[in-house]
């Protein structure tokens, strides 16, 4: 599994969008973890399966021809440590986890001088590279072109990590 981790707007999730199907061309099947910092809803006020959480229901499975998704409410229970989170999925070659950042797990930092944030890379040491659309001076980690998908791509192949439940 590896990070990818950077500040709102930096760029994570075209990242990643970008990535998948680069990874996929190399036959690697992949899952992904998103955080969230605010609360999300995947259901819509009136629907049954909202009318089943709003009644109580501890998780609520939604189910169609072509997907599924299992909506579990928190209450006012913390979120699940990530490795409880990787646990609940499926099998694959890869996870790739966007955000997380204060966990520990491997990951590429997204950064974007323009945007004006310092780098995260600077005071994280599980951030292992770092990928901007500018260059960057003074790293003790390798600086990837975020326009150069492929070079990434084959980068998270070489550097991500087994999963490790105790590292995280």
């Amino acid at each position: 599994m590896i990070g990818i981790v950077g500040r709102s707007g930096a760029g994570k999730t075209t990242l990643i969008t970008a990535l998948l199907p680069a990874l996929g061309r190399r036959g690697v099947s992949v899952s992904t973890i998103k955080h969230a910092h605010h609360g999300f809803d995947l259901d819509r006020p009136g629907k049954d399966s909202y009318r089943h959480r709003e009644a109580g229901a501890k998780e609520v499975m939604l189910v169609a021809d072509t997907r599924w998704a299992l909506m579990h409410e928190l209450g006012d229970a913390p979120p699940p440590p990530l490795e409880d989170l990787v646990a609940r999925l499926e099998p694959v070659d890869l996870v790739v986890i966007e955000g997380f950042h204060t966990h520990r797990h491997s990951a590429i930092e997204v950064f974007r001088p323009s945007e004006g944030h310092d780098l995260l890379a600077r005071t994280s040491r599980d951030i292992i590279a770092v990928a901007s659309d500018a260059p960057l001076a003074d790293l003790a980690v390798p600086v990837l072109d975020l326009n150069d998908v492929e070079a990434i791509a084959d980068f998270v192949l070489a550097r991500a990590e087994p999963y490790v439940p105790s590292r995280l």
